[in-house]
């Protein structure tokens, strides 16, 4: 700032002077010291909210089991209840007998069977894959045969056997089999032809006296001897010429 043009030479001095100690002093003195950086203070972290409790609804009870319970302890007796199971099951289609020398299909499965008798899966170790419909036909047999004896004592159960199958759509389980003929049973004899029957022969007739009617006649007829014995035997007593 510059003094007014009235001020003295002293005044002028006066005022330099003080302005040159004004810039000494400001020169000399220290900045106060700075602030201290402020922490930032993060944002709080978002509360957590907890998923949503889904509330499962209680399983309903299972109904109680009404059907047939095997108490086999081991496979190969639980094939046996399940083979008579089938049989209970298709009365009507099952071979009675021996089955005959050759049979349109053998089929061999293995069953699953859960605690409650429902058959879960099925597998074919021998399949009569020749012919088709008789494999499906064994198949639909099963599933509807459930369910099956309940294994009470073996929980779950996996049993084998083998189908024998005839002609006649009709079948046996290899675990009740009666059977199998090693040939089939020969023809039965042809019957000779009857032989002609004989005219049979009438009897002769008789007379009254029972004497045969040839006799009777031959013993009617006059001798032809002589003309006297014919006269002889005239009725009338008039001579008889001989014939």
């Amino acid at each position: 700032m510059s003094p007014a043009p009235t001020a003295t030479p002293r005044a002028r001095l006066v005022w330099s002077v003080v302005v040159s100690t004004l810039a000494l002093l400001a020169g000399c003195a220290s900045p106060p010291p700075a602030a201290p950086p402020r922490a930032v203070e993060a944002p709080p972290a978002p509360a957590e909210t907890a998923p949503p409790v889904v509330v499962q609804p209680a399983p309903a009870p299972e109904p109680p089991f009404t059907g047939k319970v095997s108490l086999a302890a081991s496979e190969r007796d639980y094939r046996r209840d399940g083979a008579q199971h089938l049989y209970e099951r298709y009365g009507d289609r099952i071979f009675r007998g021996k089955l005959p020398p050759l049979l349109q299909a053998v089929g061999v499965m293995r069953l699953d069977i859960g605690p409650r008798g429902e058959v879960r899966r099925f597998e074919w170790m021998r399949a009569p894959d020749h012919v088709p419909h008789v494999k499906a036909e064994i198949e639909r047999l099963v599933m509807a045969a459930a369910p099956f004896p309940a294994p009470k004592r073996l929980g779950t159960v996996s049993y084998t056997d083998t189908w024998l199958w005839d002609r006649s759509g009709t079948f046996q389980l290899d675990t009740l089999t009666e059977g199998q003929l090693d040939r089939y049973p020969a023809p039965a004899p042809k019957r000779a032809a009857a032989a002609p029957e004989r005219a049979v022969s009438q009897p002769k007739a008789t007379t009254a006296r029972g004497t045969n009617t040839r006799t009777a006649t031959r013993s009617t007829r006059k001798p032809q001897a002589n003309a006297d014995t014919q006269v002889a035997q005239g009725q009338d007593g008039a001579p008889q010429l001989p014939r």
